[in-house]
């Protein structure tokens, strides 16, 4: 599991594409709104780029890097943003998230997505969670990397009817069990799915996106800049011309059209450390997105660098 070294040696170029400027109050009031798009299930509508927690809010008890996740969230939410996902596997990440919040008065538009993570009480993790965050209920429970996943989705299914949770779903990443995450799919009556999926990752393209459109699931993203690798790689290089006219101007945002603009693709879900970042990877949401014809030359423009 991570330690706040790791975070403090990842920070800095983990998770978020170029060096743009924090905006003036003024000019970020003006910023249009990110893309909403839609839940098939109940036909809500949700921002199409979350934030994630995983290594970037496990900094434990250090008061600077908090603060530096309370700013974060602060600019996540007054750019629109509204899904915060994590998980008990990822350190303090849920302790900090519930501190952020609560700093924040526990702001409106949140959306909490968060997992069940364990081979034994499902119960007794969901409600040690929840109160670490603070909330009356979460809106989504996902069952994280699919581990026991038949007793916690039978957990997640009877809070769901009881009112105790709005939506449930399962987890996969890296392109890990996508034969036995679409079996699952098949068989049950999922809210949402989250897997991986980037212009380099593209396994989830030939049968489980379909699927989901199919079975009217929303699809959150994971991993979209393979945990900075792929940025990385990008950087210094010269964006694709196709990327003026989509408004992109870094790879994070060029990479984030991509999936966001994906049909099947509800929302994904970039972590960052830095509040520059966290707006740009919103405003990643708000310009043109490209169709169908556009997402192929962006994946193929990647795959040749």
């Amino acid at each position: 599991m991570p330690t706040t070294l790791d975070r403090r040696t990842v920070a800095a170029g983990l998770l978020a594409g170029g060096a743009a400027a924090a905006l003036p109050r003024a000019a970020r009031a003006q910023a249009p709104a990110p893309l909403a798009k839609t839940i098939p299930s109940t036909e809500e509508k949700i921002p199409a780029v979350g934030l994630g927690t995983w290594i970037t809010f496990n900094v434990g008890d250090d008061a600077d890097l908090r603060k530096d996740c309370v700013a974060v969230m602060a600019a996540f939410f007054e750019a629109g943003g509204r899904m915060i996902d994590s998980s008990p596997m990822y350190g303090s990440a849920q302790a900090v998230v519930g501190a952020g919040l609560k700093a924040l008065e526990n702001p409106k538009p949140l959306f909490s997505a968060e997992k069940v993570w364990t081979s034994s009480d499902g119960p007794a993790q969901i409600e040690a969670t929840r109160k670490l965050w603070g909330v009356p209920r979460f809106d989504l429970l996902q069952v994280h990397n699919l581990l026991n996943w038949e007793a916690h989705l039978d957990t997640l299914f009877a809070m769901k009817d009881a009112g105790k949770l709005r939506y449930v779903g399962v987890t996969t990443s890296e392109g890990r069990r996508h034969g036995e995450l679409e079996k699952i799919m098949a068989a049950k009556p999922l809210d949402f799915v989250q897997l991986t999926y980037n212009p380099v990752d593209r396994e989830a393209e030939r049968r489980l996106l379909p699927l989901a459109r199919e079975r009217g699931v929303a699809v959150i993203v994971n991993r979209p800049f393979q945990q900075g690798d792929l940025t990385g790689r990008l950087e210094g290089q010269p964006l694709p011309a196709l990327a003026e006219p989509l408004g992109g101007t870094t790879w994070a945002q060029l990479i984030l059209k991509f999936i966001v603009s994906h049909p099947a693709v509800t929302c994904a879900i970039p972590a960052t450390t830095r509040v520059d970042h966290v707006r740009e990877n919103l405003a990643a949401a708000a310009g043109p997105l490209p169709d169908e014809s556009t997402r192929a030359k962006i994946a193929a423009e990647i795959a040749k660098l």
